[in-house]
């Protein structure tokens, strides 16, 4: 198995999860990151035991270097806000499809042994059917959801034309600690951010609609099984329960003891998909590991971190 990693996107949310467990797990890992999300704070437990590169996935040069002496290729870094995509289409392309071919064409030409490309749920659109299995018709509905599509279309490509080994997997809604803290974080930390300042959480839509909500530390297990078993292919990764947004925000207020604090409910948002929950089997079943962390116990790790002031304990 491979023993000399790149974690692009190392220092922000998933990316420093995965980037400690697989130095404790005796990899040798080098990270990329241009800090437009993700922080140095995030990797400080690993830090003079990594290889940092500050730069970004746009540049050829920069990725050619990167990629150099590696095994394996775990490729996280990604513009990832639906909304922002709406205003900002074309860097959403440059940054997560152009980006994504630059890590390839560098990958192929040092004939790296594997690449495992991190993409999203969001590429199924408004489903047809529940769950969502990994044959359910692509209909992105966001430049995101697109220029994600556009990479794993790549992904594939280069697996056909150049023998590279690459496995897709689809993260549904991950949360957890060193989860972004800009205006345009997941909803459960912006939930968080309110409630912490005893504000009521806001609710585009009804509530009703449904997530697939998974925990990082269960998405990382993924990302280093797919790499040990050298699983080729898309998978969904996610725990195949949906939880509506409306279910969401009570459980939080719960935990945090301010049931008082009533949803306020917005227009829905353009862009946002009604329902969403993974049919996870063919990872099961392909990785032999199923997520281990209810959201109830993740949201409260979660508030408790210490790692970031923005949601530490409330």
């Amino acid at each position: 198995m491979a023993k000399r990693a790149l974690v692009t996107g190392g220092a922000g949310f998933i990316g420093s999860h995965l980037v400690k467990r697989l130095v404790k797990s005796g990899f040798d890992v080098r990270v990329l990151d241009n800090f437009h999300s993700g922080r140095k704070e995030n990797l400080t437990e690993v830090i003079d035991r990594i290889e940092l590169i500050k730069g970004d996935i746009r540049n050829y040069k920069t990725v050619e270097k990167s990629v150099k002496g590696v095994d394996a290729i775990f490729h996280l870094a990604a513009l990832i806000d639906v909304q922002e995509s709406l205003r900002k289409p074309k860097t959403y392309h440059e940054v997560n499809s152009t980006g994504t071919l630059n890590l390839l064409k560098a990958a192929t030409k040092q004939k790296i042994t594997k690449f495992i490309y991190t993409s999203t749920c969001a590429v199924y659109g408004n489903p047809i059917r529940l769950p969502i299995d990994e044959n359910h018709p692509l209909n992105p509905l966001s430049p995101y959801a697109a220029s994600k599509l556009s990479a794993e279309n790549y992904c594939k490509a280069f697996s056909k034309s150049y023998g590279l080994k690459t496995t897709i997997l689809r993260l549904f809604n991950v949360y957890g600690p060193n989860q972004n803290t800009s205006k345009y974080s997941g909803v459960i930390l912006e939930f968080i951010k309110r409630i912490r300042r005893d504000k009521p959480p806001i609710i585009f839509g009804d509530g009703n609609q449904t997530r697939d909500f998974i925990y990082v530390e269960d998405v990382a297990d993924f990302l280093i099984k797919a790499l040990e078993i050298d699983a080729n292919g898309v998978f969904n990764i996610g725990t195949g329960k949906q939880t509506s947004i409306n279910q969401l925000a009570s459980t939080l207020l719960k935990i945090t003891g301010k049931s008082h604090l009533k949803p306020i409910y917005e227009k829905p948002r353009p862009g946002d998909i009604k329902h969403s929950v993974a049919d996870i089997s063919k990872a099961v079943k392909t990785f032999h590991i199923k997520p281990k962390t209810s959201l109830e116990e993740g949201l409260k790790i979660m508030i408790n971190s210490v790692n970031n002031p923005e949601y530490s304990a409330i």
